[in-house]
C-alpha cells in the first residue's frame, strides 16, 4: 500500500482491511449479477417479454455503473480490482443462473439477490464506519438507497 495516499488521506491502511474485504466481495457479487441481468435480458418470454427485456437493460446499465464505482473505490484503497470472471464466480456470494425465461422464476431471483447485496453492503458500511472510511460509507448508502426504492418498487409490481 502506498502510505503516502493514506498520509494525505488521513485513513489507516490496517484499519481498511475489512472494508477491502467486502467491497471485493461486492464486486465479485455485482459481476455474477450483472451476468445474470444480461442473460435475464436474452431469454425472457412471455406476455411480459417488452417490458422486462428493456427493464432489464436499464438494470444491467445501471450495475455495470456500480460495478465501476466499486472498483474505483477499491483502487482508491490501494486494492486490486479482481477482473477475472473465474476468480469473481468464487467470490460472489450471488449464483450465477443460466437459461431463465421466465418472469414468475425471474423477479423473485432478482428480489433474492437484492437481498444478498444489500447484506454486503451494510457489513461494508458498518466496516467501513469503524475505520472512519466515511467515503466508502457514502458510496455504500447511496448502493442501499437505490436498491430500497428499487424493492419497494418491485414489490408493487409483483402485488
Amino acid at each position: 500500500m502506498n502510505n503516502k495516499i493514506f498520509s494525505i488521506t488521513g485513513l489507516n491502511s490496517k484499519d481498511l482491511k475489512g472494508v477491502i474485504s467486502g467491497l471485493e466481495t461486492l464486486l465479485a457479487s455485482y459481476q455474477v449479477y450483472y451476468n445474470n441481468l444480461r442473460g435475464y435480458h436474452w431469454h425472457i418470454r412471455g406476455p411480459l417479454f417488452y417490458q422486462l427485456h428493456a427493464q432489464f437493460e436499464k438494470w444491467y446499465d445501471a450495475t455495470a455503473e456500480k460495478i465501476d464505482e466499486i472498483a474505483e473505490r477499491l483502487l482508491q484503497l490501494e486494492a486490486i480490482p479482481e477482473n477475472r470472471v473465474s476468480v469473481l464466480v468464487g467470490q460472489s456470494k450471488i449464483k450465477e443462473t443460466t437459461q431463465m425465461s421466465d418472469s414468475a422464476q425471474i423477479l423473485p431471483e432478482i428480489l433474492d439477490n437484492y437481498k444478498v447485496l444489500m447484506a454486503i453492503e451494510r457489513e461494508t458500511l458498518r466496516t467501513a464506519s469503524e475505520a472512519g472510511d466515511e467515503v466508502t460509507v457514502a458510496l455504500m448508502g447511496d448502493l442501499l438507497a437505490e436498491q430500497e426504492k428499487e424493492i419497494w418498487m418491485l414489490t408493487a409490481y409483483l402485488n
